[in-house]
C-alpha cells in the first residue's frame, strides 16, 4: 500500500481524474474504483475523501445529485466545466512532478548534473 503522505498530495488529482474518466459516482464507489485501478495500492478513507468532495463542491469544481432509488439517500458527484479544466491542469502538474521526481530517483552517486 502507498503511504498516506504521498496520497494526500495527489488526492485532488486522483479524484478529478477518476470522475473525468468514469463519470459521476458516489463517494463509496469512487473509493472502490481507485482501489480497483491501483490493485489495492491506494486506499482512500472516508476521512480524506469526503472533506475533499465537499471542498470541491464549494469551489464549484463538482456538482452533486441526490439519489434515493436504493431506499437511502446517496450523493453522486460529477465534474462541472470548471472541474473539467482543473483536471487537465492537475494532470499536467502531476506529470511534471513525476518526471522531476524520476530525475532524483535515478541520481547516481558521484555524477555531476548541470
Amino acid at each position: 500500500m502507498i503511504s498516506t503522505e504521498f496520497i494526500k498530495g495527489s488526492l485532488k488529482t486522483i479524484v478529478l481524474k477518476v470522475l473525468k474518466e468514469d463519470g459521476p459516482m458516489h463517494g463509496y464507489a469512487l473509493t472502490k474504483r481507485v482501489e480497483e485501478l491501483t490493485e489495492g495500492k491506494i486506499k482512500l478513507t472516508y476521512g480524506n475523501i469526503y472533506p475533499l468532495l465537499h471542498k470541491l463542491e464549494k469551489e464549484k469544481v463538482l456538482v452533486t445529485a441526490r439519489d434515493i432509488s436504493t431506499g437511502r439517500m446517496r450523493i453522486g458527484y460529477a465534474l462541472t466545466p470548471k472541474g473539467e479544466s482543473l483536471v487537465t491542469q492537475k494532470i499536467k502538474e502531476i506529470k511534471e512532478f513525476i518526471e522531476t521526481l524520476q530525475i532524483i530517483v535515478d541520481l547516481k552517486p558521484g555524477l555531476k548534473y548541470a
